[in-house]
């Protein structure tokens, strides 16, 4: 008989902030998107707690009130995560454990969590690892208080190191060591991919949970493990596809996300290699959901700080088919109409008309309008094939009948 498995999902909180650069919407927007990261690793949501602020308190990044609060509601309820919508200092990690006295956990540290869950190969996990462990560099004091080897009076001076300075140096050199193995497996990769010959390469890029998986599955006919939920993709997946009479390459790469911490992207330096070498970029989009242009811009700037920006790209708007918008009545006259009322014929009409006329609006799930796509996407990697190769003969001639 099969087991049936049950799913415990922790209690959990969040904690946000309302600050001058971060207003109610905004942050309640953050939140929402950390809401489906806890519950992308395993948690579920019983409240939000929201302060607002001009700063985050140095010591314990809210004000002493809001944190008492923070600190009966857990109690009350046994709450067993409490989950910070920025990134904390490690003084105000220790502060906040031990006024609350549960696991506490930032947005850096939860997003390295669920690359920890979903990390398949030994690369993936190699990279997870070294990513957590540069996070936990500066967060070990006060760790091992109780283990101290130094002490004071007779018998104790002289030479010796204490146990946090162990600690440290065991992790600085787990990080030289992963390091290494890194650089070994990259020179592998880079060979790897020299050896695809002469093909087009296209990545699929865009912002996390916005279809690339599901689209990759669709147009290369492969399984790639494809969820709705975030980071579902972690390894790069690389699939030849045949359109015509034109063969090429598809890699399916990791999903950006807004407040994606720097020694991540660091670490993945090797999985945005794909997207570095691609010859043309497909720019998945997430239509039907509310933020998508903060996404768009998201994405632009890490495909800044890779130096990818000035690729060919190919705007793709997926989900077309979830995407609902207000409407406003024909006697409401006090209703200012906002993007919320734009109808996809609209959308059409604005800027997304604009990217020199490569935009393409799509649903992978229900394989609306894929026939248009891969029209687009020909046309784009043939002009590129000819420019890359000149002489090399596609695998067949392609011909129209003429009437």
């Amino acid at each position: 008989m099969i087991e049936k498995s049950i799913i415990d999902y922790e209690k959990a909180v969040l904690i946000g902030l309302i600050t001058q650069k971060q207003n109610a919407d905004k942050s309640n927007e953050y939140l929402d998107e950390l809401e489906f990261l806890t519950y992308t690793a395993g948690g579920e949501v019983l409240k939000r707690f929201v302060q607002k602020m001009e700063s985050p308190n140095s010591k314990t990044f809210l004000g002493s009130g809001k944190i008492e609060e923070v600190r009966e509601y857990i109690e009350k309820h046994e709450v067993g995560l409490v989950v910070f919508d920025d990134e904390l200092s490690p003084a105000q990690q220790r502060n906040i454990e031990k006024i609350l006295d549960c696991k506490i956990l930032d947005r850096t540290n939860l997003i390295l969590d669920i690359f920890a869950q979903r990390a398949q190969t030994s690369y993936a996990r190699t990279q997870v690892e070294l990513a957590q462990y540069q996070y936990l560099l500066p967060r070990l004091t006060g760790m091992w208080t109780h283990l101290e080897r130094q002490k004071g009076g007779i018998g104790m001076r002289g030479p010796g190191e204490t146990e946090i300075e162990t600690d440290r140096r065991i992790v600085r050199d787990r990080i030289s060591l992963l390091k290494k193995k890194l650089q070994k497996v990259d020179k592998q990769m880079l060979i790897q991919r020299g050896n695809r010959g002469s093909l087009i390469r296209v990545a699929l890029v865009g912002y996390t949970n916005v279809g690339k998986s599901t689209l990759m599955n669709v147009i290369s006919k492969s399984d790639v493990f494809a969820e709705n939920k975030l980071f579902a993709t972690l390894d790069t997946t690389v699939r030849k596809v045949v359109i015509k009479n034109l063969p090429f390459l598809v890699s399916d790469t990791v999903g950006f996300i807004r407040k994606l911490p720097t020694q991540l992207v660091e670490s993945f330096k090797s999985t945005l290699d794909e997207v570095r070498e691609a010859d043309l970029l497909l720019h998945v989009v997430d239509i039907s959901h509310a933020s998508f242009e903060d996404h768009i811009a998201s994405v632009e700037k890490i495909l800044g700080e890779i130096n990818a920006s000035d690729k060919p790209c190919i705007m793709v708007f997926n989900k077309i088919d979830a995407y609902k918008y207000e409407t406003i009545e024909e006697d409401d006259l006090i209703t200012e109409r906002t993007k919320a009322h734009y109808s996809l014929e609209e959308w059409k009409q604005t800027w997304m008309n604009n990217e020199n006329g490569e935009a393409i609006f799509i649903s992978a799930l229900k394989k609306e309008n894929l026939e248009e796509f891969k029209r687009i996407v020909y046309e784009k990697v043939k002009e590129l094939h000819i420019k890359r190769f000149p002489y090399n003969q596609f695998l067949y001639e392609d011909y129209t009948e003429e009437e």
